[in-house]
C-alpha cells in the first residue's frame, strides 16, 4: 500500500493507526475463515423452553429483586431508514408514469411490494401527513392517474424536497397511528421500557446509539413526548445517547485488495457494522442491560405480553447469576468436594451450555480450578429465540473451534460456507432465529464491571461486497454485537413466542397486526 501524507492525516483523524489499517488490509488478503458448524441449536440441544409455571416464577423473581438492581435498556438506533424504503426508491427510479400505467409496471417488474404498499396506503401511520403536503403542492391531485398519484405520494414522502423520510433514522419515523396521535418507534421503546425497566422510584433509563447528525432530532422528539409518556406511564425517563466511534471504522478495498479510493484519491472507510457497538455497550455499567433493536416494537395493546417475557428472561439471568456467583465465592474459600464438583459440572453442561474437555476428569486440581473459574467468571447473556420463519439474519448454532471444543454461538449467514453441502444442510436445519432480544449481566461476582472487549472473538468478523458510485468494493464487518463480539460470554438461549418479534425491515411491515391499532376490516 502506497501511503500518502493525506492518507495518514485521514487515518489519524479517525483515531486509527497506519498499522491498524495495514492489518485490516491483510485480513482482506488472507480472508476470514468460515465458522465450522457442528449442528443447529434446537430445543433440548442448546435452547430451553419454559413451562408457564416456571415463567411465572422467573417473572416473580425478577420483580422481587428489581428494587435492588440498576437496569438500563440499550437500543441500537444508528443510521438512516433507506433500506426500509428500498422498493419505493426503486419505484421512483424505474417507473415513468407518463409512459405506462401503474398496473403495467407492477406486472412486468413483478413489483408485489408496490402493490401491497398501494393496497394498504391509508393504513400507514404517515398517510395523512404525506397527503396534506401532497394536496397543498398539487391542487388537482385527485384528477391525476393512479400511477401519477402514487409517484407523487412516494416522492413527497421520501425525497428531501418533501418530508425526507428516506433520510430519517428509523427511530424518528411514524410507526403507529392511534386515535389522537402518531408514535415513533423511539416513543414506543419508552412505553415498553416502563413495563419492565422501571425501578421502585419510578425511574427508567434508556440508552440509544445513534448517528451524530440525528442527535438534535432525537432530543427534540423526547422533549415533544416527554410529558405525555411520563404521565401515562407514571415513569421518569433518563435518556442518554452515544455514537458509533470513528476508530471502529474499517478501510474498504477493491476486488484486488487494494485500498478503495474516491475520485479525489482519498481513502474510503466504512462503519464496522453493529459489532462496533460493543465499545458503546462497554461504556455502560448496570446490573442488567436489555438489548433490543430500534425497529422491534409493537402497538401498546401488545406491550404487556412483550414486557412479561422480558421479565422471564431477566429472572432467568438472575437465577443463573446467583448460582454462578455462589460457586465462584465457594471456590475462593476451598477446593470443591467430589460431590460439589459433580454438581458444578452438571450446572455447566445443563444450564450454561459448556462442553467439558474429554479429559477433564484427568485434570490436576490446579487446572480443574482454572477451568471452572474461566468458564464461570464471564459476562452472561440470556437470549430470546423465536421459531425460524425465514427471516434473514443470525441464528443459534453449535460450532467447533480450532481447539476442538464445541461452543454455542449466534452466527450470521455470511460467516457460513454455503458452498459446503454439509454446512448448508446444517444451516437449513435451523429451527430458531435470533430476534436481538438479549438480557445481559456485565458485572462479576465481586460487583465489578467486566471489560467486555476482552470477550470478543476478533476472528469472527466477515467480509461483504458493496458498491460505491457503481464500483464494487469489499467491506470488513467487525464481529457482530450479538455474534463474535459476545462469543466468549456465557450464553443461554430461551424460546420466546413470535409475538415478541415484530421488526420493521421494510415499510410494508407496518401493515402487520403488531403495528396496527385497528386491523383491516
Amino acid at each position: 500500500m502506497n501511503i500518502t501524507d493525506k492518507d495518514i492525516k485521514l487515518i489519524k483523524s479517525k483515531g486509527l493507526t497506519v498499522d491498524k489499517v495495514l492489518s485490516q488490509i491483510e485480513t482482506f488478503k488472507n480472508e476470514i475463515p468460515f465458522v465450522a458448524l457442528r449442528s443447529a441449536a434446537t430445543l433440548d440441544n442448546g435452547i430451553l423452553k419454559f413451562s408457564e409455571h416456571y415463567q411465572t416464577e422467573l417473572a416473580k423473581l425478577y420483580d422481587s429483586r428489581l428494587s435492588d438492581l440498576e437496569t438500563i435498556k440499550f437500543v441500537p438506533a444508528s443510521g438512516a431508514a433507506t433500506r426500509m424504503f428500498k422498493d419505493l426508491f426503486k419505484f421512483l427510479d424505474n417507473y415513468d408514469c407518463e409512459k405506462e400505467s401503474l398496473n403495467s409496471y407492477t406486472n412486468h417488474e413483478k413489483a408485489n411490494a408496490i402493490r401491497l404498499f398501494l393496497i394498504g396506503l391509508e393504513k400507514f401511520p404517515f398517510y395523512n401527513i404525506v397527503m396534506e403536503k401532497v394536496k397543498k403542492a398539487y391542487p388537482k391531485f385527485e384528477s391525476l392517474s393512479e400511477g401519477r398519484q402514487l409517484y407523487i405520494f412516494v416522492e413527497m414522502m421520501l425525497k428531501e424536497k418533501g418530508l425526507n423520510y428516506g433520510g430519517f433514522p428509523k427511530g424518528l419515523l411514524p410507526f403507529h397511528k392511534y386515535t389522537n396521535s402518531i408514535a415513533t418507534s423511539f416513543e414506543e421503546h419508552l412505553y415498553e421500557a416502563a413495563g419492565y425497566n422501571t425501578n421502585d422510584k419510578g425511574e427508567s433509563e434508556l440508552h440509544f446509539t445513534i448517528s451524530k447528525e440525528h442527535l438534535k432530532g432525537f432530543k427534540g422528539e423526547f422533549e415533544r413526548i416527554k410529558k405525555k409518556v411520563e404521565e401515562k406511564t407514571n415513569t421518569n425517563f433518563t435518556i442518554t445517547y452515544s455514537f458509533q466511534k470513528p476508530e471502529t471504522d474499517t478501510i474498504a478495498v477493491t476486488k484486488d485488495n487494494e485500498p478503495f479510493r474516491k475520485e479525489d484519491g482519498s481513502l474510503v472507510f466504512r462503519p464496522g457494522g453493529h459489532g462496533a457497538l460493543i465499545e458503546n455497550l462497554d461504556d455502560l455499567d448496570a446490573d442488567i442491560i436489555y438489548i433490543k433493536n430500534i425497529d422491534n416494537v409493537v402497538v401498546r395493546k401488545y406491550q404487556d405480553e412483550v414486557s412479561g417475557y422480558k421479565k422471564v428472561l431477566a429472572g432467568k439471568l438472575i437465577e443463573i447469576q446467583d448460582e454462578v456467583f455462589r460457586i465462584l465465592n465457594a471456590l475462593d474459600e476451598k477446593k470443591p468436594t467430589d460431590a460439589e464438583l459433580k454438581d458444578i459440572k452438571k450446572f455447566l453442561v445443563q444450564q450454561l451450555n459448556v462442553r467439558l474437555p474429554l479429559d477433564f476428569d484427568k485434570f490436576s486440581d490446579k487446572y480443574t480450578l482454572q477451568f471452572l473459574r474461566a468458564s464461570l467468571n464471564r459476562p452472561i447473556r440470556v437470549c430470546g429465540m423465536v421459531i425460524n420463519e425465514g427471516e434473514p439474519g443470525g441464528g443459534p448454532f453449535w460450532i467447533k473451534r480450532e481447539n476442538g471444543r464445541l461452543v454455542l454461538q449466534i452466527i450470521e449467514t455470511p460467516q457460513i460456507n454455503k458452498r459446503d453441502r454439509r454446512q448448508q444442510e446444517i444451516l437449513e436445519s435451523a429451527t430458531h432465529f435470533n430476534p436481538v432480544d438479549l438480557i445481559c449481566g456485565v458485572r462479576d461476582y465481586h460487583g465489578n464491571k467486566f471489560n467486555l472487549l476482552e470477550f470478543v472473538d476478533p476472528e469472527a468478523g466477515f467480509i461483504t461486497q458493496k458498491t460505491m458510485n457503481g464500483k464494487i468494493l469489499k467491506a470488513l464487518e467487525l464481529p457482530g454485537l450479538w455474534n463474535g463480539a459476545m462469543a466468549n460470554w456465557i450464553s443461554v438461549f430461551v424460546e420466546v413466542p413470535l409475538t415478541t418479534f415484530n421488526p420493521v425491515k421494510t415499510v410494508n411491515d407496518l401493515l402487520k397486526s403488531a403495528h396496527q391499532v385497528k386491523l383491516f376490516s
